[in-house]
């Protein structure tokens, strides 16, 4: 396959034998969330964003598995290390709390491994005078770390905010504000108070602000005389600096001003849940570089392969045994893939790529939309290539979905009539194009059978 040349090609989707795989999953798998019946082809031909089904179709791959491979399929720094690797068993140890050596010095070992991961992990958190890292095996596992060490470090309150998603533990889930069917009938963290989530200019003034300097519906509940809650009883403030599964909603930077007012002024923690938006997916290496804010703890996961729990060594409790793990930081191969991911990103100068190929798709929807050509598009939204496309009505968005499927373009929901996409961080000019021009024919195609 040749990432030059190389173009969607589709039959019939999902064909006889994507049908056939996905009916002998059911068989066994619980159920969970079901885009489409696209079927991968491991052992077939894959390039950057192309790959190819059970059924030979190729597709363009607009999800990066919701940002869980930013380099797309197959990027030779990844997979040249790879096949060098003489592969061992086990090839998972027993967590943070055994040791793995990759051969070679500590500093640079022939293959880096869980402890080279955190090595990289603090130096990318270096402006916010982070040092420590606890490993874990998802992202949801990152969340359940940092609300533990928030809460050793005093408090039992917290704060998180409307169209909210940081995972599927219960924990995580107690945090959630995005869909009900998340949490619906779980028990809950108790303590957890909900506040308005500004994004656009109108929302900021309408639904954040209030009377008074610096007022706002944070700072009003833990005003010392007319506050509701004591502020030394909250022990962190989670937030996704650009909200996921809420519609990828990018915050407000007054917004975010005010946060750090409000970390300075009560000495508040502030979780950062980068584990959709980190790793490079805006542009930078985590979103919330873009605001002026200040966060104490960062979760991540999905591109950075593991889970990853980063902050200070004053919010981490020093206590033994406080924070343990069976396997988290203990997958070799996965911590591998997680180093040589951020090792990538810097070598090819990816950051600079998902600004520019981002900017390039922005501004390709956004004229569509202005011209005319995007029936039903509302507008373009995100930061770099972490992008959505707001529809009219959820039917639409759910008719281009399926019309761009139909084509050979994967892309994914959320919020509620929201279309996200998410091209590897290594996308070309040619792919932002064919990906483009799938998109607005899905469009069309939409709009006809919906009329």
């Amino acid at each position: 396959m040749d990432r030059d040349t190389v173009e969607p090609q589709v039959g019939t989707i999902p064909d006889k034998r994507a049908r056939q795989w996905a009916d002998y999953h059911h068989e066994f798998a619980a159920p969970s969330t079901y885009v489409y019946e696209f079927v991968w082809d491991a052992t077939a031909e894959a390039v950057g964003p192309f790959c190819t089904d059970v059924d030979g179709n190729v597709l363009l791959d607009f999800t990066s598995h919701v940002a869980a491979a930013p380099l797309g399929y197959n990027h030779p720094a990844v997979r040249e290390k790879l096949e060098e690797f003489d592969l061992v068993d086990p090839l998972k140890i027993a967590g943070q709390d055994f040791y793995v050596s990759g051969g070679g010095a500590p500093e640079d070992p022939d293959f880096p491994g869980p402890t080279q991961l955190m090595d990289r992990l603090v130096a990318m958190t270096d402006q916010f005078d982070m040092d420590r890292v606890f490993l874990s095996n998802s992202g949801a596992e990152a969340v359940e770390n940092a609300i533990k060490i928030c809460y050793a470090a005093g408090g039992h309150r917290a704060f998180t905010f409307d169209g909210a998603f940081h995972g599927r533990t219960l924990g995580a889930l107690s945090l959630n504000r995005s869909k009900a069917v998340h949490r619906r009938g779980y028990p809950e963290i108790p303590g957890v108070v909900s506040v308005p989530y500004p994004s656009t200019d109108g929302e900021y003034e309408r639904r954040w602000r209030t009377d008074g300097p610096g007022g706002n519906v944070v700072a009003d509940k833990l005003h010392p005389e007319r506050g509701v809650i004591d502020p030394d009883e909250v022990a962190y403030l989670i937030l996704e600096p650009i909200q996921g599964e809420g519609g990828y909603r990018v915050a407000h930077p007054e917004f975010a001003r005010d946060l750090e007012a409000l970390r300075d002024r009560y000495d508040l923690n502030i979780v950062a849940d980068e584990i959709q938006s980190g790793i490079g997916r805006t542009g930078e290496l985590w979103a919330v570089d873009h605001l002026d804010l200040t966060p104490d703890v960062i979760t991540a996961g999905k591109g950075l392969r593991v889970g990853a729990t980063i902050s200070r060594s004053d919010v981490f409790p020093a206590e033994k045994s406080r924070l343990s793990s069976t396997w988290g930081a203990g997958d070799i191969i996965a911590s591998l893939q997680g180093a040589l991911t951020i090792d990538t990103i810097h070598e090819e100068n990816l950051l600079a790529n998902a600004r520019e190929r981002g900017r390039q798709l922005r501004e390709r929807l956004e004229d569509a939309i202005a011209d005319g050509d995007a029936p039903g598009a509302l507008e373009v939204r995100g930061r770099g290539l972490m992008l959505a496309v707001e529809f009219d009505t959820k039917e639409r968005r759910e008719a281009v979905l399926e019309a761009a499927f139909q084509r050979g373009l994967l892309t994914l929901g959320c919020g509620y009539k929201t279309l996200r996409l998410l091209p590897p961080l290594s996308v070309t000019e040619r792919e932002i194009d064919l990906g483009t021009e799938l998109l607005l024919e899905a469009m069309a195609d939409a709009e006809s059978r919906l009329e």
